[in-house]
């Protein structure tokens, strides 16, 4: 009973993406092999039409008769010629249903692989922070590359398994019109095969389970081989992690030797069980029951056809088997994806207009006792120049990702332009936000593209290339960029690594100056860059000033001399604001000891 209600559940979920397009499919399987299985039963009144040479049909069996009924009709039931050319017409026609249905199956596998993808993919885009900070690179490359594959080609399996089944069943249903009694042994040699092979599609399917959790694990391996790839050449530390992807390896060769070889063994007793069978059966019609042999003979066509598919049957449900992992590790991801979708608002908020208030925030990570933020308060108006300042692990990281939204207080409230933030529309808000952080952002593209994300043909269109220049020269990006072999064409590599850390920082400013964000956000935008490039930074900064509200997380406190306020925080709370010179002139003042420290 078990395997009908994985039946039932994975054509559900196919269903769930495809919807009844997929019963076209099994509709011109069907409509194929009875045709198919009509043409092989002409063979037996050609056979009776030439040893009867005048006509004696009628005097065979309802089966025969009914054939030469057709035949009658077409007007060819006393020529052998006119029946082998009806039969080549009829193999004709199964070839086009065929061509038919395998060109609908592999439309429908693009359409699927389309559609799980683009969903995965909207799904991640959509999720809550927390389920990403909770998991590895490799774990969503793995599913919405990896394991989607794997789906797609389960699909496949699946619905040739049940092709298999409605060919089967088309064949020996014609032949149990030719003979029953060889249908009936037929079918319970069948069943007894299936059923001896239920254990071994138990150990594949789990094989299956084990082969998609393990292709997360060493797709995490891989990705952060490759993302850290220069300091672990550079240490000689590479071999440190070798082991890990190659138990990992080990693992999945292992599993893929066990799946192969459960894989050779149904394959090598497919043609061996079903001719066996056929010659036993034979015997027993032909010494048992005296049966005539023509009708036996057109029977051990369909037979031979029909037990070559229900062997088929097992061999494809356990090639489902061997990616049903992958099937379930997507819909589980899936699943969990609309539980960790991240809550968004009603309320499409407009450009910013007011500001940003904190009000008695708190917030602590999950799985956390200590809260990282406590009582926060912060008022910060627009279009002014805002810095948080302290020392590492005081809260401010964590201050700006509230800002933006992507972590949510666990009391307190946050406001933007008076609106309550649990209320907001978040795309409205985040797309207003200009984010620079001190791990540069920079993708495998051109320059040009790196600085307008693709919005634009900076080489067609005049408005988006000056654009990207204008972008370029306020983030004094402009003149190394025009020293480059190919200028705004040039490809920076896989994060930047063309570039030099202060270039890929200029680089990251200009896009989001590209932008015209209404909140700047810089969070410790220059510490990694030399002294030319940060004070080329600093006036960028400094001009923006009363353009747009600018929110500063600065190590370096020289440089948030021009800031408008600038809020102090120390072990999640904040414990003073004020501006530059308030604070230094305040001997008590812990910005004050700060700022002398640094000076030394």
């Amino acid at each position: 009973m078990k395997i009908f209600e994985s039946i039932t559940y994975y054509l559900g979920v196919y269903k769930k993406f495809l919807g009844k397009r997929l019963y076209i499919v099994f509709a011109l399987t069907a409509a194929a092999a009875l045709t198919e299985g009509f043409g092989i039963t002409l063979i037996l009144p050609l056979i009776e039409a030439a040893d009867a040479g005048d006509g004696g049909l009628d005097s065979g069996s309802t089966a025969v008769r009914f054939l030469y009924g057709v035949l009658r009709i077409i007007g060819i039931e006393e020529s052998v010629v006119g029946i082998l050319i009806f039969i080549g017409v009829v193999f004709i026609g199964k070839g086009m249903l065929k061509f038919v249905e395998g060109g609908y199956a592999s439309y429908l596998r693009a359409q699927l692989l389309r559609e799980i993808k683009g969903k995965m993919f909207n799904a991640y885009r959509e999720m809550d922070y927390n389920y990403y900070a909770h998991n590895n690179t490799g774990h969503f490359i793995n599913v919405i590359n990896g394991q989607v594959n794997n789906f797609i080609r389960s699909f496949e399996t699946f619905t040739r398994f049940v092709s298999m089944i409605i060919i089967t069943v088309s064949y020996l249903s014609i032949a149990f019109l030719l003979a029953w009694n060889f249908a009936l042994m037929a079918i319970g040699v069948g069943i007894m095969l299936l059923f001896l092979f239920k254990y071994l599609n138990t150990y594949v399917q789990e094989l299956s389970r084990k082969t998609a959790s393990e292709e997360s694990i060493l797709n995490k391996f891989l990705v952060q081989t490759m993302q850290s790839f220069k300091y672990l050449t550079s240490t000689n530390q590479m071999q440190y992690l070798r082991g890990g992807v190659m138990n990992s390896i080990k693992k999945l060769a292992g599993y893929m030797f066990r799946q192969g070889a459960a894989n050779a063994f149904t394959q090598a007793i497919r043609e061996p069980a079903s001719v066996i069978f056929l010659l036993f059966v034979i015997i027993i019609q032909v010494m048992v029951f005296d049966s005539p042999i023509a009708p036996i003979f057109v029977a051990l066509l369909l037979f031979h056809r029909g037990m070559q598919h229900m062997i088929g049957i097992q061999d494809d449900w356990q090639r489902t088997m061997e990616k049903i992992g992958s099937l379930e590790m997507v819909v589980n991801e899936f699943e969990i994806l609309e539980e960790n979708k991240e809550q968004s608002g009603p309320i499409k908020i407009g450009e910013l207009s007011k500001g940003i208030r904190f009000e008695d925030v708190y917030f602590k990570y999950e799985g956390k006792d200590d809260y990282v933020l406590k009582n926060v308060n912060v008022n910060i108006p627009v279009n002014k120049m805002i810095a948080v300042v302290g020392e590492s692990g005081a809260g401010k990281s964590t201050l700006i990702d509230m800002m933006t939204l992507l972590l949510r207080p666990k009391q307190g409230e946050i406001y933007i332009d008076n609106i309550n933030s649990k209320e907001i529309d978040i795309p409205s808000w985040r797309s207003q936000i200009g984010y620079v952080s001190q791990e540069t952002v920079v993708f495998d593209d051109s320059i040009a593209n790196n600085i307008c994300l693709w919005k634009g043909d900076f080489e067609n269109d005049e408005e988006v290339r000056e654009r990207v220049q204008k972008a370029a020269k306020r983030a004094y990006a402009h003149d190394f960029i025009e020293n480059l072999n190919q200028g705004y064409q040039t490809i920076v590599g896989d994060r930047g690594v063309r570039l030099s850390g202060g270039q890929r920082q200029r680089l990251f400013i200009a896009r989001e100056l590209y932008k015209n964000p209404n909140l700047l956000i810089l969070d410790e935008a220059t510490s990694s860059l030399d002294t030319e490039s940060e004070r080329f930074i600093q006036k960028s900064i400094d001009a923006l000033k009363g353009s747009m509200t600018v929110v500063i997380i600065a190590h370096r406190l020289s440089t948030i001399k021009n800031s408008d306020l600038i809020y102090v925080i120390e072990d999640g709370n904040i414990i003073e604001n004020g501006t530059y010179d308030e604070l230094t002139l305040n001997r008590k003042s812990r910005f004050a000891k700060m700022v002398a420290i640094q000076s030394l």
